[in-house]
């Protein structure tokens, strides 16, 4: 029995280390050698810069290299995780590249999992093989740069549970989805960034045989049709879908969405939608993110339904056309039970407005509330304050012209607070920052010209806060440099725009040893040392312009790139060496100051500058002969009204991407050099009051096609005004006045369309002084506006063309001291917009044609110097000019004038005559009138005074009256003196 017993035991123990032995065995030769093979056949037709794949040679065990999985029971080979470990650091070289990818890869029969992802295949194929993998249920090839069209055995992954295909075809070669519809196990799939415009029109169609199917992610991918419904959906299970960014222009809300009853996820940004959201939204019960934003023809009111929506957690709908009030939406999520779910709400950029709902208070989970670019009023309500997790606010761009609730205060979570442009009014004090400890980002902008809004704070009180970001515009801040700020020693970004701050840049300021990246203390009326001591971050932007800095023109960091300086008081030069000293330039602009000397030459050396502006000082010689040949960022030069001689140097005519050149009020001379027409770009070319000679060059009509403004008024141009200027159809000022121009005006004038053309949009053309309504001014933001064509102060002849009828929004038309014959023409009466018509000092005649008073807009009118004749019309507002508007045209008459008209009355006849008898009548009448004033005078002084000398009662009791009453002043005058002097001490 013991023997057996020990057999029993020994048998037992073979057996476990049989079992032992087997597995180690097993273990040890896992990797079968054929698809070991396979691997290295693979591995060869790789390129691996960073040696990624260098264990794939170690060992015959391919299932401990780097990236292979094996099964632990058959040792075959399932999952291949390639992918690029640094897919944002493409310098890094971790990314796996290759002329073509090796087919051996297809022996690995048991293979489930594949990833290549964020590599660079360098635009090959994606492999029909993939199709092979039968066992597949993972594939992602996204950020691969394969190029071509997906292969159709695709199609054969039937058991495809995750396919990521995103951002995988770099040439955006147009794909289709008609294999996809196969892969019925599928359950996310993601195909964003691949051109599937082949699938336009039945892409739904082949998704919709998906029943798994989870996520779709399809955005940016060419489909321009999204159907409206569906006959059947099959899409029961979709959780997420975005569809973003295709364009789907002419496409309504689709309602098969609705029958969606498990989404929670649902983007269509940008895709141009139109018309309502159905009211049936509120179905999607477990909706928990919408963003519909910049669908910009989706219109109407806000649907009630949304608001019904109490597992929403994002609502963005900021681009579209939405309209009305927010109140109802807002009541919607407030009454959700157990409160709203509600994080995100983005309503900018619609056409909302009304008064913010007091509700906004009772979202206690909102975080993000962006209400900007609307047209809400009034106040910010003052349950804001119970937002207690709100992290951002925005209403900047509205109407909101009340108050600031002090409740903004409690909001301890706020990082973000844009309170930009809008009317505000009342005062902003400590009390709005006092538990603001976590906030980074100020905005704050008013309104101009007039600035109603106040921030007003205890100089002694320190913020809870470091902010990084202060952008404070418009508002009164001043006049003392805001010493709140003596803590902020992070901030990054700093604006006090025109804030009324009238004082010296304090020292404690000075030494915060900030580090800027924007920089601006434009506008106010700042003195004192001027602030360079900061570090500047590469490519700052610094504005000081507009106040009273002075001194030597200061220098900064070489990291500065927009260096605004102007409207200062700045003395001195440039520095010869400001192309070695701020290399990084791009816009320098030291307008309106008092600087001197000579352009230096080593701007030519700053080949990033866009802008160059030096106008209003008092530079003298010659504009520097630069090398500008290369530059294709140059589009501005003003070096108007300084002091400068010589010629222009040819070589700015290889500034192609010139658009604005202004030199006007110097002492230029010579020709405008031919090389100008090369800047075929040119918007604006301002050359007034120089002595250029020649004539005015037919080539800027031909090459300059473009050009908006063109002035060279007060300068030695002769011969005619060139035909060829007819061709600029943009043009809306043309100014060549006080020249010697001969000829007369081009009938062709006709064809400045410009001159007919409305613009709505605010467009920049710089600054510019025009002389309209009888003086000089200077227009700047609205100089897009004006429309004017000034050929006073020349030689031409003729008589005055019927062209203006096709320039309907001419504003200022001066053709005053030439010698123009003949008639006012008719069709001058269709400048509805026309403000000022000069026609003085002319030989023009005839009647004052009866069209000009339907000019209704006009205010400025001269005739004078002319031999116009017949009545002044007087309706409208011709009533409104004197007699200056007529003077010297002596056969003109009526009103302004003296001079009556043929059968009006006579003004210059003798009053009626008078006869003897009435005459005789009249005098006698006129004696007793005269007896009867110096009789009653006399009784009246006898009567009193008599009695007065008569009686010494009388006397005593008049004199003592007198005496006091001359007393009683004098204790007055006594007493006011005491008082003022009072006042004064």
């Amino acid at each position: 029995m013991a023997n057996f017993k020990i057999l029993i035991e020994f048998s037992l123990l073979v057996f476990i280390c049989c079992n032992f032995l087997c597995s180690v065995v097993i273990n040890a030769a896992s990797c079968l050698h054929v698809e070991r093979n396979a691997l290295l056949s693979f591995k060869d037709g790789l390129d691996d810069p960073s040696g990624r794949l260098s264990s794939w040679v170690v060992g015959v065990d391919c299932c401990k290299w780097e990236g292979v999985d094996c099964d632990e029971k058959t040792g075959r080979v399932v999952s291949l995780k390639l992918q690029n470990p640094f897919p944002d650091n493409p310098d890094a070289g971790f990314g796996l590249t290759a002329g073509n990818l090796n087919s051996s890869l297809a022996s690995l029969k048991q293979l489930g999992y594949l990833d290549l992802s964020m590599n660079n295949f360098g635009g090959i194929s994606i492999p029909g093989f993939f199709g092979s993998f039968e066992k597949l249920r993972y594939l992602n090839l996204s950020g691969s740069s394969f190029g071509g069209t997906f292969p159709p055995q695709l199609g054969n992954l039937t058991d495809l549970v995750y396919l990521d295909l995103s951002n995988s075809i770099s040439d955006q070669v147009a794909n289709d989805l008609n294999w996809i519809s196969t892969l019925s196990s599928l359950k996310h799939l993601n195909m964003g960034n691949v051109n599937l415009n082949l699938s336009a029109h039945n892409w739904l169609e082949n998704v919709n045989m998906l029943p798994s199917l989870i996520e779709l992610h399809l955005p940016n991918c060419a489909l321009t049709n999204l159907p409206p419904s569906l006959p059947l959906v099959n899409l029961t299970s979709l959780s997420v879908l975005e569809l973003s960014s295709n364009g789907f222009v002419n496409s309504t809300f689709p309602t098969w969405l609705f029958n969606l009853s498990n989404l929670t996820y649902l983007n269509l940004y940008s895709n141009g939608l139109q018309g309502t959201i159905p009211d049936g939204i509120s179905s999607l019960k477990f909706i928990e993110h919408i963003d519909l934003s910049f669908n910009g023809y989706i219109m109407g009111k806000l649907p009630k339904d949304l608001g019904n929506l109490c597992n929403l957690r994002k609502l963005l709908l900021s681009g579209t056309q939405f309209e009305g009030e927010i109140g109802d939406l807002i009541d919607g999520f407030s009454s959700c039970v157990n409160t709203s779910r509600l994080e995100e709400l983005d309503l900018g950029y619609n056409q909302l407005g009304g008064f913010l709902p007091k509700s906004l208070g009772r979202l206690s989970n909102l975080k993000y509330l962006t209400l900007s670019d609307n047209s809400f009023l009034g106040d910010i309500p003052e349950s804001i304050g119970n937002l207690s997790s709100l992290v951002e606010l925005s209403v900047s761009n509205n109407q909101m012209n009340g108050s600031v609730p002090e409740s903004l205060g409690k909001l301890s979570a706020l990082s973000v607070l844009d309170l930009s442009k809008n009317p505000w009014n009342g005062v902003i004090t400590e009390m709005h920052f006092l538990n603001l400890s976590s906030l980074k980002q100020l905005s704050i902008m008013g309104t101009t010209p007039k600035i109603n809004f106040v921030i007003d704070i205890n100089p002694d009180w320190i913020p809870p806060f470091r902010l990084e970001y202060i952008d404070i515009k418009s508002c009164q801040v001043g006049p003392r440099f805001p010493s709140w700020l003596r803590n902020q020693n992070k901030i990054n970004y700093l604006v006090l725009k025109n804030t009324m701050i009238s004082d010296v840049v304090p020292d404690w300021f000075l030494n915060l040893n900030l580090s800027l990246r924007w920089f601006e203390l434009a506008y106010n009326n700042l003195s004192g040392e001027v602030p360079n001591r900061f570090v500047f971050e590469e490519g700052t932007f610094l504005d000081l312009g507009t106040n009273r800095f002075e001194g030597p023109l200061p220098m900064f960091s070489s990291n500065i790139s927009t260096f605004y300086l102007s409207n200062n008081l700045f003395h001195g030069t440039i520095p010869a060496n400001i192309g070695q000293l701020m290399p990084m330039l791009t816009n320098f602009d030291v307008t309106n100051n008092s600087l001197h000397g000579i352009i230096p030459a080593s701007f030519g050396e700053i080949q990033t500058l866009t802008s160059l502006q030096l106008s209003r000082n008092n530079f003298s010689g010659e504009i520097p002969d630069l090398i500008w040949e290369g530059w294709l960022t140059l589009y501005i030069i003003d070096l108007s009204f300084n002091k400068l001689t010589g010629k222009i140097p040819s070589s700015i005519g290889t500034l192609s991407w010139l658009m604005f050149l202004s030199l006007s009020n110097n002492k230029l001379d010579g020709q405008i050099p031919p090389s100008l027409q090369n800047c075929t770009k040119m918007k604006k070319l301002d050359l007034e009051n120089n002595m250029f000679t020649g004539q005015v060059p037919s080539w800027i009509g031909e090459k300059l096609s473009i050009l908006l403004i063109l002035k060279l008024r007060s300068n030695r141009f002769n011969g005619g005004i060139p035909k060829q200027l007819c061709g600029l159809s943009d043009l809306h000022i043309l100014d060549l006045a006080q020249n010697g121009l001969s000829g007369t005006i081009p009938l062709c004038l006709s064809n400045l369309t410009g001159m007919a053309t409305e613009i709505d949009v605010a467009r920049y053309e710089g600054e510019l002084n025009v002389f309209v309504k009888g003086r000089d001014l200077v227009y700047k933001d609205t100089l897009f506006l004006v429309n004017l064509i000034d050929f006073s102060d020349n030689n031409l002849s003729g008589s005055i063309p019927n062209i203006f009828s096709n320039l309907s929004r001419l504003g200022s038309l001066n053709l005053s001291s030439n010698h123009l014959t003949g008639e006012i023409p008719d069709d001058i009466g269709s400048l509805y917009r026309l403000e000022t018509l000069d026609l003085s000092r002319n030989q023009l005649s005839g009647p004052i044609s009866v069209s000009l008073a339907s000019m209704t807009a006009l205010n400025h009118l001269n005739l004078s110097y002319n031999d116009f004749s017949g009545r002044i019309p007087t309706s409208n507002q011709f009533n409104t000019f004197d007699s200056s508007t007529y003077m010297n045209n002596p056969r003109l008459c009526g009103r302004p004038l003296t001079v009556p008209c043929a059968g009006d009355p006579d003004q210059t006849s003798s009053p009626p005559t008078v006869t003897d008898d009435e005459e005789e009548e009249n005098w006698f009448e006129m004696r007793w009138f005269i007896v009867s004033m110096v009789l009653g005078f006399t009784i009246g002084f006898w009567g009193f005074f008599g009695t007065l000398i008569i009686k010494q009662s009388w006397r005593i009791c008049f004199f003592g009256f007198v005496d006091e009453k001359l007393l009683d002043a004098a204790v007055g005058v006594r007493r006011l003196r005491k008082k003022l002097k009072s006042k004064r001490v």
